[in-house]
């Protein structure tokens, strides 16, 4: 348990109470289970998460945000992990009364050791709107390098990577919006030099305001 107290001058001043508990079950140096953390501010507003082992395979997590009395967010998950396959459920403010609810899945099977295909499937509900978006992913590792591709009906996302040494890292991004009919890429790079103990790193990005 840990008390904050932040006094300012120039901003608000305020309280935080944060709580964590973590299990004794460890699977690996990230999960450990169960996993509990919160944090409330002075006014009541509450940032909570669980996570839980219900089986050797399966993970649960849950998600609260507040704000004061009045709740902002309440998400669910649950992973499978297979040998060689992983799907998710994800359901995200759910309201039985309202009918409305976001439902993500996710299905990512291991063809070969450096072939991963899958897809995503969005849904939404609410009153008076429906509607649903799937999207078809597939990644592929190199010693060296790795590539993938999002394509689907909001539109299409592609990214590669490539290590050239131990030294330089770069890699691009290019992304098409059906729906904002615009499309952006991007080049990242990482330098290191170890003799002088100094990191470069960079980005830049340039957006095709010709619309499609």
């Amino acid at each position: 348990v840990a008390h904050t107290v932040h006094m300012s001058a120039l901003g608000l001043p305020g309280y935080h109470l944060h709580a964590a508990y973590a299990g004794d079950w460890q699977l690996s140096p990230t999960e450990v289970f169960p996993t509990v953390v919160g944090d409330m501010d002075s006014s009541g507003s509450l940032n909570a998460q669980v996570l839980l082992l219900l089986a050797e395979r399966l993970r649960a997590k849950a998600v609260f945000q507040t704000q004061q009395a009045k709740f902002l967010t309440w998400q669910f998950d649950g992973e499978y992990r297979g040998d060689d396959y992983t799907a998710t459920l994800t359901l995200g403010n759910p309201d039985l009364i309202g009918e409305s609810v976001i439902m993500v899945a996710h299905f990512l099977q291991s063809l070969t050791h450096r072939l991963v295909l899958g897809g995503e499937l969005v849904y939404h509900r609410r009153p008076g709107e429906e509607g649903a978006i799937l999207t078809l992913a597939g990644k592929y590792s190199a010693v060296h390098w790795v590539a993938t591709l999002n394509v689907g009906s909001g539109g299409a996302h592609a990214s590669y990577y490539h290590k050239a040494n131990e030294q330089v890292q770069v890699g691009v991004e290019f992304e098409a919006n059906t729906r904002l009919q615009d499309t952006t890429f991007s080049f990242g790079y990482h330098l290191t030099l170890p003799q002088a103990n100094m990191v470069f790193r960079g980005e830049g990005y340039s957006d095709d305001i010709r619309r499609c």
